[in-house]
């Protein structure tokens, strides 16, 4: 493709153009494409061209619930995804049956390798294991104490796609389950959590390394209480989710977030539920009646509950806050790639694979590229 901007690994391109092959990118250079005899070339007409963005926690979309037991929801969930500028995702749970989730995972497993739409990296189980007292969302019907032995046959059911697991852990046995997950690879984050500074601290410590919907469904900072928040500030390590809809952060805690941590410890997600992508009105989500209105999700209590961002318009909210292009699609992008442990994901470089979006001034998508070949709702 030629006549793009390109936000590349080594920085912005003002006019560049880059080449596929095969699923990877071969080569980025400065400037337009010389039209040779068997070259397909796409002209960008002039707008900006971003890696793959990934979505390291959403729920659902378009009327779908990936918790709802069909393969199909997991299916229009990758599709969305593709269509907002999404090229990778972790399937994310809510606090469940073990039932229900088994069945969810087992679900994830029949699409993964198949997808239309974006590709599912992996599986991201947000509780059960979670603090009844800063339950936010959360069903506290499904709310209990860490069990190992139950996460053994989540491990067993998911094996490698299991990449996240959120959890409390100061609650009976966290201590315990953040070593049992750290040892086999996975990444523990921490969130829905009443943990004082003392025992984030001592989480960090064992290896929890990440922040879910860093500031929501949390103990807040407090100068004689930090908390985990500011934990979670002192641990280089440690990295964070930022919800960017206007609703679930104010402006400056955002910028805040960055000024700590920088665009590699800082990670934009659409934490979005089914009704992303559908607009206002009512709906059931983990057990819950939730209503959307203004595009703001609420429990009938008015507890947030989720987003209906996507991530186009999440990347275009942290630019409008101040913070640089570079660095918003770098959290949208390379951050999320690099906790994953996918170094060929999310950038623009030589021998990574081809996911890119372009967009337009407004951020809208004009198309999603996923392993070379362009996402179309009709194929």
């Amino acid at each position: 493709m030629t006549n793009v901007r390109v936000v590349a690994e080594t920085g912005i391109i003002e006019q560049g153009s880059v080449c596929v092959e095969n699923g990877r990118i071969t080569a980025i250079v400065e400037g337009e494409l010389v039209h040779s005899e068997g070259l397909d070339i796409l002209d960008g007409e002039g707008k900006l061209l971003i890696p793959g963005m990934i979505d390291v926690h959403i729920h659902g979309a378009k009327g779908y619930d990936m918790m709802d037991g069909t393969v199909r929801s997991i299916e229009v969930v990758s599709e969305t995804c593709a269509a907002t500028g999404c090229t990778s995702f972790l399937a994310t749970s809510v606090s469940s049956k073990m039932e229900d989730l088994l069945r969810m995972i087992d679900n994830v497993k029949q699409v993964a390798g198949k997808e239309r739409g974006a590709s599912i990296v992996g599986i991201h189980t947000e509780g059960p294991y979670l603090n009844i007292k800063r339950k936010g969302m959360q069903n506290e019907a499904f709310l209990r104490h860490p069990d190992i032995m139950e996460m053994e046959r989540v491990v067993e059911q998911a094996g490698s796609l299991l990449k996240m697991v959120t959890i409390a852990p100061e609650l009976p046995g966290g201590m315990e389950l953040v070593t049992y997950l750290r040892e086999r690879g996975i990444i523990v984050a921490i969130a829905h959590s009443d943990a004082t500074y003392d025992e984030a601290t001592e989480a960090f410590r064992l290896g929890a390394s990440h922040i879910t919907h860093c500031f929501n469904g949390m103990r807040p900072i407090h100068h004689r209480d930090p908390g985990l928040i500011v934990a979670a500030f002192e641990q280089p390590h440690v990295s964070l989710q930022a919800i960017v809809d206007h609703v679930h952060l104010h402006p400056a805690i955002i910028r805040l977030m960055h000024k700590i941590k920088g665009a590699e410890g800082m990670v934009l997600i659409t934490d979005a539920l089914h009704a992303m992508g559908l607009g206002d009105g009512d709906y059931q989500f983990g057990g819950h009646a939730v209503k959307v209105a203004y595009g703001v999700a609420q429990l009938q209590d008015g507890t947030l509950a989720s987003s209906t961002v996507t991530m186009n318009k999440a990347l275009r909210n942290t630019v409008e806050l101040g913070i640089s292009l570079e660095d918003a699609v770098t959290m949208a992008s390379r951050t999320p790639a690099d906790l994953l442990g996918l170094p060929q994901k999310g950038r623009i470089a030589l021998g990574a694979d081809a996911d890119m979006v372009l967009l337009d001034d407004k951020f809208q998508v004009a198309w999603t590229m996923i392993g070379g070949r362009i996402y179309s709702q009709t194929s």
